[in-house]
């Protein structure tokens, strides 16, 4: 049997990052040979990643970040179980190394996010090693993108919430800066109604009219004034026809036409933890 030295513990817990005894038992396990150790470590990871699976994972981290050309931006969303290591110096670069790497190789995927080249390994690889380490379920949610002529992102304070968006010109950063706040603050379903999902609409539509024959209106009013909530609908939850955060005599259009200089909004996304 090796001769295990706390030196050699701390060593490899240095190297790794895990606890004492798994680092122990890890060199105990593996007659003292660093390498099999290691590997033994992130079997663990592994194994610990499977077991955890079915926990939630309702804290972390979302990061909404732009190229350096302002043609593309990304958000991405690591979640982890408790606000404890989403506040970890180590989770947090982490996070924030995935979305520089997204964002600087414009990737498409989460497939292609999971994929990309940290230092030797794939991002996947890294995030089951973190768990390995830290001993909670991790992983990346969501991720988005998009392009356009001109993009913008916004980072909520606490990285709890973030937006991306798009427009089809130049426009100015106060400009591009508050519709993504608007974006991250209102939570809009589309850009406008004719870009809300059929299936949305419809089902708008169908609860209306439940609720204006349960209230006894008259049959024959009833499409009439389902029309009218479903137009409120849209005024409530789409881009455009928000009220202005900023300005409520103003709808989101409003301010745009007004100062965008002739931009148009082509696709935004926004991603809250817990949502």
């Amino acid at each position: 049997m090796a001769n295990i030295t706390a030196s050699d513990v701390n060593k490899l817990r240095q190297m790794t990052g895990a606890g004492m005894m798994d680092c122990k038992n890890a060199l105990v396990e593996n007659g003292g040979d660093f390498d099999k150790a290691i590997d033994f470590l992130r079997k663990k990871g592994q194994k610990l990643a499977a077991k955890r699976a079915d926990r939630d994972a309702n804290e972390g981290m979302v990061i909404a970040q732009t190229s350096a050309d302002g043609k593309y931006a990304s958000v991405l969303m690591i979640s982890s179980e408790t606000d404890f290591v989403a506040k970890n110096e180590e989770f947090v670069n982490f996070c924030k190394t995935a979305s520089d790497l997204a964002t600087k190789n414009m990737i498409k995927s989460m497939e292609a996010v999971l994929a990309m080249d940290v230092e030797g390994r794939s991002l996947g690889e890294r995030i089951t090693d973190l768990v390995g380490k830290i001993g909670e379920k991790i992983e990346l949610t969501h991720f988005e993108f998009i392009e356009g002529p001109k993009v913008f992102a916004y980072n909520h304070n606490g990285n709890r919430l973030a937006s991306i968006v798009a427009f089809d010109k130049v426009t100015s950063d106060e400009v591009g800066a508050n519709v993504a706040m608007q974006i991250a603050a209102m939570s809009p379903v589309s850009i406008d109604e004719n870009s809300v999902a059929k299936e949305v609409i419809e089902h708008e539509l169908t609860l209306a009219r439940e609720i204006i024959r349960q209230e006894g209106k008259p049959e024959n009013m009833v499409e009439k004034i389902a029309q009218g909530k479903l137009n409120k609908f849209f005024k409530d939850n789409t881009l455009l026809h928000q009220e202005y955060i900023k300005d409520g005599k103003l709808s989101v259009g409003q301010y745009i036409t007004n100062h965008g200089e002739g931009a148009k909004v082509i696709a935004f996304r926004r991603l809250m933890l817990g949502a």
